[in-house]
């Protein structure tokens, strides 16, 4: 079973059929990149888009509930450094990017914790771990709240 998101829609039909522009990501100068916007933070490195092909910028719905459940677990872990683009007003679900100032401590402890996790396989977000425990779930939809009235 594939996710439901826009890849592979077309402008037309038929053998000459070319995606759609629409579908795919634009590609844009560094110096016409808008550093206000969640995209901006691509260009300084404090972002990722991951599969931008199929979760397109404006779309939403790109991920079944138990993948949307892993998302907000691990945003939960990240005790609010990390900022998921399906949250934006205009939504971008494969965008993740860094919400706190470099010197916010928030950052150094999960810096700490990602290299922890690194070290021992299967620990940290997003592995084995009961995403529907109600404390996780409280902690998750907490930081949905929080990042959606941003």
């Amino acid at each position: 079973m594939t996710a439901p998101h826009a890849v592979g829609h077309t402008a037309r039909a038929g053998p000459h059929a070319r995606p759609d522009a629409r579908a795919r990501p634009r590609r844009r100068a560094p110096s016409r990149v808008r550093l206000d916007r969640p995209e901006g933070n691509q260009a300084s490195g404090t972002a990722v888009a991951i599969r931008p092909g199929s979760y397109p910028p404006g779309a939403r719905g790109g991920f079944f509930p138990a993948q949307l459940a892993v998302v907000r677990d691990v945003l939960a872990e990240c005790d609010g450094v990390v900022r998921w683009g399906g949250d934006d007003g205009r939504p971008y679900e494969a965008l993740f990017s860094i919400d706190v100032p470099p010197d916010d401590e928030r950052l150094t402890k999960l810096v700490a914790n990602l290299r922890g996790w690194a070290d021992d396989p299967g620990a940290g977000p997003g592995t084995p771990l009961d995403v529907t425990d109600k404390r996780r779930r409280r902690a998750a939809e907490a930081l949905e709240r929080r990042q959606k009235s941003d």
